[in-house]
């Protein structure tokens, strides 16, 4: 990949990175996971996630903590397990970290909470099916995923999704939706949905959804930003421009943006805590010149390290104060 200078911008919470980052320096440590979420499962059980640590940093695995304890090692290949035996009515922190070829061990990510519910005494009622599964692919790496909430005679606390009879992913009993990704381009999958109580029951197991993936590689608009819009503001006599989108729809949370400036990489934006909810905004410095045309385009890592579509570019004209929109 090319290198270009970073281009350092406004927001506070985001950091500037290098373009080049992903050419694969040897002899640095793997990045700390990005992304990371825990949520309860069960009254016993906390589903930990946590977004891919790029290729290109020599990942061999991930090992995850409950406190300053290693509980599980999880393959490179994955990024989400479920940690069980847990206590019901606790509160646990978890963390993640990411782990060499050579075995040699990244930093920690950021803590993360979850506090599981309590147990039911006698409760052997499992959640009726979840119904209506539905769902279409999303380019050729993703599909979406769609149902109708299932009833218990307590709670649903979650729903678990599988993968040909594989358990691939979890979300919150709240959730009738998810997007699955990482998936392989032109291949045939089967899906299906299972709820689940504080108890641990299980529901039955919905109808099967069959979707195949775009084949080869697409332009990734499924998993691009949305409602990409792009306005320029002046400063201390330099030129800003201001960046609002709408993030992509994924398994996981998205904390990393690439935006590219007149065709080239400009600038990494990196969250190092959790993202905003909804709209995203960002400003960088563009330079001191008036009048100054510029067309620019963001894309989003997504939770499996692999890069999304791109954004619809806009073309901005410094000085101008106003936005050509996608």
């Amino acid at each position: 990949m090319r290198r270009v200078l970073p281009l350092c911008g406004l927001l506070l919470v985001a950091s500037c990175g290098w373009a080049g980052a992903e050419d694969g320096e040897t002899g640095r440590l793997p990045g700390a996971p990005t992304g990371v979420t825990a949520a309860a499962g069960s009254a016993t059980s906390v589903h930990v996630m946590w977004n891919a640590v790029a290729a290109a940093e020599g990942v061999g695995g991930y090992e995850v903590y409950r406190g300053p304890t290693k509980v599980t090692d999880v393959p490179a290949s994955s990024h989400m397990v479920d940690v069980t035996r847990l206590r019901p009515s606790t509160t646990y922190v978890f963390t993640v970290r990411a782990r060499d070829s050579a075995g040699r061990l990244g930093p920690r990510s950021r803590e993360v909470r979850a506090t599981t519910p309590a147990a039911v005494a006698a409760d052997r009622s499992a959640p009726t099916r979840p119904g209506g599964l539905a769902g279409r692919a999303a380019g050729s790496r993703a599909v979406q995923l769609s149902w109708s909430a299932s009833t218990d005679d307590r709670k649903v606390v979650s729903y678990d999704v599988y993968q040909g009879g594989v358990k691939i992913h979890s979300v919150g009993g709240g959730q009738t939706a998810t997007v699955v990704t990482g998936l392989r381009p032109g291949t045939r999958y089967a899906f299906t949905v299972r709820a689940r109580d504080a108890a641990d029951n299980l529901s039955p197991t919905g109808a099967t959804v069959r979707l195949t993936t775009a084949p080869g590689t697409d332009d990734g608009r499924d998993t691009a930003p949305s409602s990409f819009r792009a306005t320029t503001h002046a400063a201390d006599g330099a030129y800003y421009l201001d960046l609002s989108w709408e993030p992509p729809r994924t398994d996981g949370v998205v904390t990393e943006y690439q935006i590219q400036l007149d065709g080239r990489p400009a600038t990494s934006l990196v969250w190092g805590g959790t993202p905003p909810r909804g709209r995203a905004t960002y400003s960088f410095y563009v330079g001191r010149e008036a009048g100054a045309r510029h067309r620019v385009r963001l894309r989003a890592r997504l939770p499996d390290g692999t890069w999304g579509g791109f954004s619809a570019e806009a073309t901005v004209t410094t000085g101008a104060g106003g936005t050509t929109a996608p």
